[in-house]
């Protein structure tokens, strides 16, 4: 079976299940586990912030950044379909008592500044405060420009919001720009980075910021439950994956454009060229019936209806790709 249902189904190279199993540990809620705090170390060196926290998930690490720039009754303007607003179970609303403010985004996953500008509410009791900018890079695949990266920030800046980053896929956006992590990070107030999708751990995201605001996500971490005892051995994978599986992204990036090349040009078939990782192929709606069924009894796994979304991860190599384009063909 081929999945490309995400680049989260990746499994633990053998490499990194030896990192793993070697790793020194302590009690990370304690403060002394060795390799998550060389982890955060390394993290917030990596992306120029003063200090970076380890948590469980991504999920975790955007709820603790959400909750640690707002208070109950404040707003975080957000992406319509932006993932911490759509994708993470209303955590920052349900949790954090933080009202999102959801604004439309264009096709390459932009907040147009003036809708931004626009939604800021006035020091007024009739509507909650706006404290934050949230935005995400990448999103669906697709980089976000750094002028508008720059320029959403400023704006944000100069209306005294935070801002803060969903950076899951940023190391997929710097290596498709050229520009390093800590570049694109740079206007930012916060950023989260995940390991468990193209880097491949099988857990684990980081946040980073200011040791202020890194302490008052600590706080919210433990009352959310995410204080780990022994997580070196996750924090092991994570590093790992940062001195071996950066670089290969590369390869995902070429592999989703080999799928996206071999499906163009097919009869009601049209795809979206990737930037990244993830192909998105749009499909008339009389070859979309069932279709994601008809693919999975044919070997390959996929997610989606008339548009299918098709992600390459580290577990593929090009023979995986080749098949799953046959397989593709066939049934579409």
């Amino acid at each position: 079976m081929i999945d490309l249902r995400s680049d989260t189904v990746t499994r633990p190279t053998a490499a990194m299940r030896a990192a793993m199993a070697a790793a020194e540990v302590g009690d990370d809620v304690f403060g002394d586990d060795p390799t998550v705090n060389a982890l955060q170390a390394r993290v917030a060196a990596l992306l120029d912030k003063p200090a970076a926290l380890f948590m469980p998930s991504g999920t975790q690490s955007n709820l603790c950044a959400l909750m640690a720039h707002c208070q109950r009754g404040d707003e975080f303007l957000v992406g319509q379909m932006a993932h911490t607003y759509r994708w993470e179970g209303g955590g920052a609303a349900v949790l954090g008592s933080i009202q999102p403010q959801p604004l439309p985004q264009g096709a390459d996953g932009c907040i147009a500044l003036a809708e931004i500008e626009a939604a800021i509410k006035p020091d007024d009791p009739h509507f909650a405060r706006t404290r934050l900018l949230a935005l995400e890079n990448t999103w669906g695949g697709q980089v976000l420009p750094l002028d508008y990266l720059d320029a959403a920030t400023a704006l944000a800046r100069r209306h005294g919001l935070a801002t803060h980053l969903d950076g899951a896929r940023l190391f997929n956006a710097a290596l498709a720009t050229g520009q390093s992590v800590a570049r694109i990070a740079r206007g930012f107030d916060s950023v989260s980075v995940c390991f468990s999708k193209g880097l491949g751990a099988p857990a684990g995201s980081a946040l980073a910021g200011p040791a202020d605001f890194i302490a008052r996500a600590h706080r919210i971490r433990k009352m959310l439950g995410g204080g780990l005892r022994q997580a070196g051995v996750l924090a092991a994978a994570a590093l790992h994956a940062l001195d071996h599986h950066v670089a290969r992204l590369a390869q995902d990036h070429a592999h989703a454009h080999r799928l996206a090349g071999g499906l163009a040009g097919l009869p009601g078939v049209s795809v979206s060229p990737p930037q990244t990782n993830i192909v998105f192929v749009d499909l008339d709606p009389a070859r979309a019936a069932g279709v994601v069924d008809r693919l999975q009894a044919a070997g390959l796994l996929c997610t989606g209806g008339q548009r299918l979304r098709l992600v390459t991860h580290l577990d593929l190599g090009p023979e995986d790709i080749e098949q799953a384009l046959r397989i593709l063909r066939a049934t579409l």
